[in-house]
């Protein structure tokens, strides 16, 4: 409670700015549960629809759009998560996007001259004052530089960060509200959901960051000039403004202008695929919004990339996993698929039956070739949630990336079948990955494993002997049938601590008792000895 009300009080003119347009869509709900019906309201201005008439999406998609760039990059998330929530929320929040009024560009100009550190006049031989593209979070102008190359200058919108810090606060404390409210919801991982939109807004926010994602793609492709990025200007980069490359380019969706630039789309569409696996599977970063705006079809059959504010990474093991689904898939491997799904669900506890079913409908439901890729991650991220689970953050951004860049290839080919496409890099990958070569890497990798944990076990086994002597080792378990549990717990200790004590004396008493040559204490302790034994033996058969 001390917390919230820290919140509220730092916060409070946003939060009820919320609370106000959060009640005034009827999004009770939501309202209720992160109880904010109590914050004291602003002035409300009417919705300009009847949200009486309008379903429970709409009511909130309306409400993300009014709140502003933090909750719609949130809602964006959230329609490409159909593992999160049904088709009629996802197909909704679909219909979400990030374009804008453009702010005036007297609002503009103070803060450009400011990052620039000289008027734009002096910086550029010709800039053109209206904006060729204006989203929820920057706005874009066309220049030339005085020595004559052609730039587009990206500028954040003023005021912004204050804005979705606040927002960004209140929604990882409701995310904290909603863990411990509602148990049920635990498994979609809120506070987790939160840590990821909060880093990829921060990078937004940040346009140094989106210059730097650019050369690092860049760098995959260096030597290649069918694969084409921007080049960045860094003298006149800060953190609101980027200054790069004007690329001229085709959007893959404008059939017209394809046509009229006798460009190959089939081959364009292959490349456009090769160039994504080869970011996403081989290299473990990539491109996480390739939507037809950010990708160009260039002349002599290039293909260009822009836009990094947001790239998705990808760990060895991760990209392991992918290599195993994909194998899954193609050889219709229920049992590969279902162990696949498991290990990346992590702690959930999913009835195995149903999920076996699940698993088998689903290869048996895109058994047919060419597979709609775009169709069977939808399929596959709608039968993890059916099944209550939650796919983790980095394979939504790349499900998401691949669902999105489908559907461009599509729109260049419409036959295209993005894995037949893949076949060549998956190969190359697995040739690399399970080679001689590669399995030695694994090996020794592992070797130094084994060897680490090796050396820390003499400590962990006197740790665990003090621990027993001191009376300290606490086991708790859960399990049906736990009486039997605990029987055979009490035996098994039992056990332990006999073989302990007889280990003990053979190891250290008795060479000791030895060396003292008094046969008494010899005789004891070797009574002692035959009696531990013998105890032991009786427990084993009691087991």
């Amino acid at each position: 409670m001390l917390k919230t009300a820290f919140v509220a009080a730092r916060d409070r003119q946003r939060l009820s700015e919320i609370a106000t347009i959060l009640i005034g869509f009827g999004v009770n709900k939501v309202v209720d549960r992160l109880g904010l019906r109590y914050i004291p309201l602003l002035p409300r201005r009417k919705p300009r629809v009847d949200v009486t008439r309008l379903s429970q999406p709409e009511r909130l998609r309306r409400a993300i759009e009014a709140l502003g760039p933090t909750f719609i990059k949130f809602g964006q998330v959230l329609a490409s998560r159909p593992d999160l929530l049904s088709p009629a929320w996802t197909e909704e929040l679909e219909k979400l996007h990030s374009q804008v009024s453009p702010v005036p560009w007297e609002l503009i100009r103070p803060q450009l001259e400011t990052d620039l550190g000289a008027s734009p006049n002096e910086v550029f031989a010709e800039f053109d004052l209206n904006p060729i593209a204006s989203a929820s979070i920057a706005q874009v102008y066309r220049a030339r530089l005085h020595s004559g190359e052609e730039v587009v200058v990206k500028v954040l919108r003023p005021g912004l960060r204050k804005i979705i810090e606040a927002d960004l606060r209140l929604m990882a404390h409701g995310a904290r509200i909603v863990e411990s409210e509602w148990p049920d919801m635990a498994r979609y991982q809120p506070r987790e959901q939160m840590r990821h939109l909060a880093a990829g807004l921060n990078g937004e926010l940040d346009l140094l960051n989106e210059a730097r994602n650019c050369e690092l793609l860049a760098a995959i492709f260096e030597g290649r000039d069918d694969v084409v990025f921007p080049k960045i200007f860094w003298e006149w980069c800060s953190e609101r403004v980027l200054v790069q490359e004007f690329i001229h380019g085709i959007s893959p969706n404008d059939e017209e202008g394809l046509r009229a630039a006798g460009v190959d789309k089939k081959l364009l569409a292959q490349k456009g695929t090769d160039a994504f696996l080869r970011m996403a599977l081989i290299e473990g970063v990539f491109h996480a919004d390739p939507h037809p705006g950010n990708l160009l079809a260039m002349s002599g059959d290039r293909i260009g990339f822009i836009d990094f504010g947001i790239i998705g990474r990808l760990s060895q093991k991760r990209r392991n996993q992918l290599l195993v689904l994909i194998g899954a898939m193609l050889k219709q491997d229920a049992d590969g698929l279902m162990a696949v799904l498991l290990d990346w669900t992590g702690t959930s506890n999913p009835d195995l039956t149903k999920l076996e079913a699940s698993a088998q409908a689903f290869v048996e439901s895109h058994s047919s070739i060419p597979l709609n890729l775009g169709l069977v991650l939808t399929d596959f991220m709608t039968m993890a949630r059916e099944n209550d689970l939650a796919m983790p953050t980095d394979l939504a951004i790349l499900f998401k990336g691949l669902v999105t860049a489908d559907g461009v290839m599509r729109q260049l080919d419409p036959n295209f079948d993005l894995f037949a496409a893949a076949g060549p890099t998956v190969r190359s990958t697995m040739q690399t990955q399970f080679s001689l070569k590669g399995i030695k890497r694994k090996a020794e990798a592992l070797g130094v494993g084994l060897f680490g944990a090796a050396s820390e076990l003499p400590t962990l086994i006197h740790l665990m002997l003090v621990r027993l002597k001191q009376g300290r080792v606490t086991v708790e378990i859960e399990v049906k049938g736990l009486d039997k549990v605990t029987r055979g717990i009490e035996r098994a200790a039992a056990r332990v601590a006999v073989a302990l004590v007889v280990a003990a004396f053979a190891t250290q008493l008795a060479p000791r008792l030895i060396d003292l040559g008094t046969p008494v204490f010899i005789t004891i302790g070797m009574m002692v000895f035959t009696i531990g034994v013998g105890w032991l033996v009786l427990l084993g058969r009691n087991k």
